[in-house]
């Protein structure tokens, strides 16, 4: 008898309404080594990662509560969350 095995599906929790969720459904923003901030739809680029839900709605609450600042270890500029925005609600 072989048994199925049964993939583990990696959950992230969002930084904006702290729901846990499978890594896939979540938008990861990521701190480069160089220190670069941005949003990666991949999940592939190297460096420290926060995760949030991919709405708009979500990018604000974490933003309110700096917990990307306080999850990626730095103080992110207005602009660049402005850009994020931009960039999510495109893809939304």
């Amino acid at each position: 008898m072989e048994q199925q095995r049964i993939k583990k599906i990696p959950m992230r929790q969002c930084l904006g309404c702290n729901e846990h969720k499978p890594k896939i459904e979540l938008l990861r923003v990521v701190r480069s080594p160089e220190g670069e901030i941005s949003l990666d739809f991949t999940g592939k680029k190297s460096g420290r990662g926060a995760y949030i839900c991919k709405s708009v709605k979500c990018l604000k609450k974490a933003v309110k509560s700096h917990r990307i600042d306080r999850n990626l270890e730095c103080t992110i500029p207005d602009e660049v969350y402005e850009k994020m925005e931009k960039e999510l609600s495109e893809n939304e």
